[in-house]
């Protein structure tokens, strides 16, 4: 079941979900406005990405207003929002359709698991042909939340739980590598 803009706000009122900063207008009626951030990440060219040696260089850059997307570049950002879920709310993450029709493609994996909780990784893709330039503190994504039929055996716990700021993959600490 997708929760409503009156379950979001119970849910955050008792404690219950935890949402840093909040403020009132990012609830919409059946998702959260979420913001971007100031910090950002590339990967630097490199001869492969190597996911079981994780080998590839990321530079972060913290920007103070704007940054501009090249046609064709990939970043990685951070949400404004620090946000703790409980372990019978899981999330979605789906762009903004205002931006996804100037061919800004806004991914995190597409899912936040219940019981997770830290900052969203976004995945930022400009499919344009030209720049795109986004602002510090803009409507970037909505959180669409689900509760569970039931509470999971196990609840998020995993390599990205906690993340503050901009986090590159940590996909070499796979144990199926």
């Amino acid at each position: 079941m997708i929760l409503s803009d009156r379950s979001i706000r119970e849910l955050i009122e008792k404690g219950v979900l935890s949402v840093e900063p909040f403020e009132e207008a990012q609830v919409q009626c059946s998702s959260l406005d979420l913001r971007l951030g100031r910090e950002f990440a590339s990967y630097k060219e490199t001869d492969v990405i190597d996911i079981k040696r994780g080998t590839y260089r990321v530079e972060k850059i913290e920007v103070d207003e704007y940054i501009e997307i090249k046609p064709k570049e990939f970043l990685l950002a951070t949400t404004v929002e620090y946000i703790k879920l409980p372990s019978h709310i899981t999330a979605f993450v789906e762009g903004r359709s205002s931006l996804g029709r100037l061919g800004l493609f806004i991914e995190n994996a597409g899912w936040v698991d219940a019981g997770f909780e830290g900052q969203i990784t976004l995945e930022l893709y400009n499919a344009n042909n030209v720049p795109i330039r986004l602002y510090v503190g803009m409507r970037i994504c909505q959180l669409v939340f689900a509760e569970l039929d039931r509470i999971p055996d196990r609840v998020y716990s995993g390599k990205y739980k906690g993340q503050r700021g901009v986090t590159p993959s940590r996909i070499e600490m796979d144990t199926d590598l």
